[in-house]
């Protein structure tokens, strides 16, 4: 396995540094999909993750979000925000667990509140991240919701693709 990318941040909270690495096979397709229809939020996230090899998809509403997932079995990572126009996160959790290849979901909310956080974890979200993002954060949550796809999503993608 090759250490690509690698990614180190000082964290201005506890001054030190600290390094994030997210081990992939050669020529392996690190994707994450981002629903929000807010295009802040996605240029925040777009420049997160432009000094690495992810692979970065945008859907700004639950319609957008279903294709990207039907259409892109090798995402591993859904950033939702918790209230879409015509649906919320829940809706894109069912749909999620309806794929033979579940990506990890980290739900993204102005108000992440304590309630939240356990609704989410209980129907099977892997986070809730706290708007506005905190880059370090950010980073943390999705390297950690990979990892998770990696060990466990990764093997049924194998299966998948050979039947």
């Amino acid at each position: 396995m090759i250490s690509e990318p690698s990614w180190i941040y000082v964290s201005v909270r506890s001054r030190r540094i600290i390094q994030t690495t997210i081990e992939a096979a050669p020529g392996q397709k690190l994707t994450l999909l981002s629903v929000t229809p807010h295009q802040a939020d996605h240029s925040f996230l777009e420049t997160v993750i432009a000094h690495s090899r992810w692979v970065f998809l945008k859907a700004s509403n639950l319609f957008a979000a279903r294709a990207a997932l039907l259409k892109n079995q090798d995402i591993s990572v859904v950033l939702c925000e918790d209230d879409l126009m015509q649906g919320s996160w829940s809706d894109i959790l069912k749909h999620i667990q309806s794929l033979p290849v579940r990506p990890s979901l980290i739900i993204t909310s102005q108000n992440a509140t304590p309630e939240l956080w356990a609704d989410a974890i209980d129907r099977g979200a892997w986070n809730v991240l706290a708007k506005p993002f905190d880059q370090f954060e950010v980073l943390r949550s999705v390297k950690a919701a990979w990892d998770d796809w990696h060990s466990h999503g990764r093997l049924a993608v194998e299966s998948s693709r050979a039947s």
